[in-house]
Order: C-alpha cells, then structure tokens, then sequence
C-alpha cells in the first residue's frame, strides 16, 4: 500500500509495514491462492483487438468519451484509442512522468504530472500547464468549462478549462497521510462532490463553498496508519444515490440530492466499488468478492473463489461483474451468486486499472502496458 505524507509533501511506502493489507505481493506469510479449476466457459468473449504501450505504475483511471478511450501510460504518453479497432485516434506526451488521470470531457483532457503540475490538452496540443502546491492522484475532472482537481493535502481547486486561470480553492485539514491511489471526485447534477478523508462533500462548483458533508467513515485508531479512511475510486451512481468505499473500512452510500447518509456497512477492502439498481459490489482485501443490498447494505452474498488474489476494481457488465487479479486474468462471475461464467488472459502482469466499458467493448489494461478490447459473442 502507498501513502502519501501531506505535512511533509513526501511519498512513502509501506506495504511490508501493514500486514492487513494481505493482497500486497512480496509479503512473506501471505497466504497462495488456490488453484483456479477449469473455466466454466458459460460466456463466450473474444479478443476484439490489443495494443501495446508503456508500464501503467500510478493510478491511472480510463475515460470514455463516445467511440473513444483515453490511456495515459506512467511515462507522459496520452492515446485516444478507438474502442471498436483499438485504433489511434490522437496521441501525445506531456513530457513529464504521471501521477493522475485521465480526464476529460470530450475536448478538453488532463492529467497530472510527479512534477505537481495540471496539464491540459486539447486533444493533443497542450493548452496550459498550471503549478500545483500538492500532488495529486486522482484524475481531474473536467465539465463546464472547468478543470477540477483533488490534491494530496486535501485541496478542491477549479480552473478555468480554457485559460488555466485558478478561480477558487477549498482547503481542508484532516490526517498528515492519504492513499497514494484515485479517490472520488464526480458531478451529480449541479453539485461537485469530492472525497476527503472518510466524507463525501457537496460544493458549489461555482464558488466551492461547502453544500453539504456525508460521513461514511470516522478516524479511529492511535496511529496514523490506523486512522487512515480515505474514500476509493471508483464509485457507484444511480440517479443520484453515490455508493462508495472507505479503506480498509466501510462500504456505504449517500443521497447526493440532500446530503444525506442512506447506510454504511463495515468492509475492509482497499479498491473501488461497482453497482446496479439493486446491489453494489467490491473485492475485500482477501480476494473476497461480496455483494450488498443498495436499499440497506444487507450483504446479499459473498465467494472466496478468488480469495488471496490481488483483485481489482470491479464492473458490472450484462449479468456478470468483471474483475481483473494480478496475473492478468479477467474472471467473470454471476451478478446473482458471484459463481464462475468465465476468464480470460491478457499478458501476465497485474490488471492495472478498473475495467471499463466503451461501445460494447471491455477494455482491460495491464501493468506492463496492455491494452486489450474484448468483445462478447
């Protein structure tokens, strides 16, 4: 696990540290998964198209736009892949090593660079760069003519998407470390709704005053570490119901309309979280895939047969979720019981990044830099 210290404006590494975190490869009593039996083959995928690229090493999040998929690779390189060839669309570099992203609306794209500083693109010439005084890791988001960016010392600041000029900022205290992964940073209806330490928070995306807050997870523990509850890309909305993970915590979801808890449940997964109109799903930190109720977070049921692998993000695609695990091997499980429908490899290096869906096309990218399209036959 990766944490970032926002007093001392340093990243640190501590995976050997925590022992809760048993999906981190490399530590020596973590338990070896079982072997997966034949596939049930009860879904029919073919490899649509591949394309190779640079190592993905930070916390990158895919962004569909129509037909198109933006890919950033660790190293600056920025795609626009078609979803149906795997085609390049555009692509450029921003000249400097990534540690967020991709956003974009379409026209305008951003990311962030290791040097803390925003970069925006329109499609593949760089429009403005703007100095940040933190880091970030969760990508920008761009919608009405704004950039918003979620930084490491818990900072909401808009741009303005055009000229790069800040027009406000929303400084929050709380605990000296956060995740050195996405956190939550969306738009439902009007209303900007970042995640900062174990809340969600409504802002005016005007001003950034403050709307409303919605706890999902306390601090609790005698150490920083212990204490840490920083809410988890990626989320699920439905309307405007937003259900999200705090590490190692809590699963739960908020009414964004009023700003008002609806449930949490106590959950001790580290990667984000799926959902339909009727459960949400997540991978706990065992290789556990669990689904709860989303009208009361009653768990619904649970599978260990992926248990001890280090899983990733779910999606919820037809009547399957879709989950990725380090070796490179995408599983498809029930919606109804979470059993086996199927699996499929990529290249052997970790899924790297929460599964998408663009145009009828499953798009899964690796560590090592995949990026694979996968269609359902």
């Amino acid at each position: 696990m990766n944490v970032y210290f926002t007093a001392a404006f340093r990243t640190v590494f501590l995976s050997a540290i925590l022992g809760l975190v048993v999906g981190c490869a490399g530590t020596p009593d973590r338990p070896k998964p079982a072997e997966l039996p034949p596939s049930a083959g009860l879904l029919g995928v073919r490899l649509a198209w591949t394309v190779k690229s640079d190592a993905v090493e930070y916390p990158l999040a895919l962004k569909v736009n129509g037909d198109a998929v933006l890919f950033a690779s660790s190293n600056g390189a920025l795609k626009s892949l078609s979803a149906l060839t795997g085609e390049t669309l555009w692509s450029a570099n921003v000249g400097a090593n990534l540690s967020a992203g991709i956003g974009s609306d379409g026209r305008m794209t951003a990311v962030v660079t290791v040097e803390n500083e925003l970069v925006v693109l329109n499609e593949s010439r760089v429009l403005w760069r703007q100095a940040l005084l933190a880091q970030g890791f969760t990508a920008p988001l761009v919608a009405g003519g704004r950039v918003f960016l979620l930084a490491a010392d818990r900072s909401v600041v808009a741009f303005d998407a055009q000229s790069g000029r800040k027009l406000w900022t929303q400084q929050r205290t709380g605990d000296s470390l956060v995740l050195r992964q996405s956190g939550v940073l969306l738009a439902v209806g009007n209303t900007l709704i970042a995640g900062i330490s174990g809340k969600l928070v409504g802002l005016n995306p005007s001003n950034g005053s403050v709307l409303w807050e919605a706890s999902l997870s306390s601090p609790r523990g005698t150490n920083e570490i212990e204490r840490l509850v920083d809410l988890i890309g990626r989320v699920s909305r439905v309307g405007e119901v937003v259900c999200a993970r705090s590490f190692q915590s809590n699963v739960g979801c908020v009414d964004a309309g009023r700003g008002r808890v609806l449930w949490t449940m106590a959950a001790s997964g580290s990667t984000g979280i799926d959902g339909d109109d009727l459960r949400i799903y997540g991978a706990e930190g065992n290789g556990e895939i669990m689904a709860w109720s989303r009208a009361d977070g009653e768990r619904v049921w649970i599978s260990d047969r992926l248990k001890y692998r280090r899983l990733s993000s779910p999606l919820v695609l037809g009547r399957s979720i879709v989950v990725g695990d380090e070796t490179g091997t995408v599983h498809w499980l029930s919606r109804e019981d979470g059993t086996p429908l199927g699996r499929i490899s990529t290249d052997g290096s970790q899924i790297a990044v929460a599964p998408i869906l663009a145009s009828g096309t499953l798009v899964i990218v690796t560590r090592n830099g995949g990026v694979f399209g996968f269609k359902p036959e």
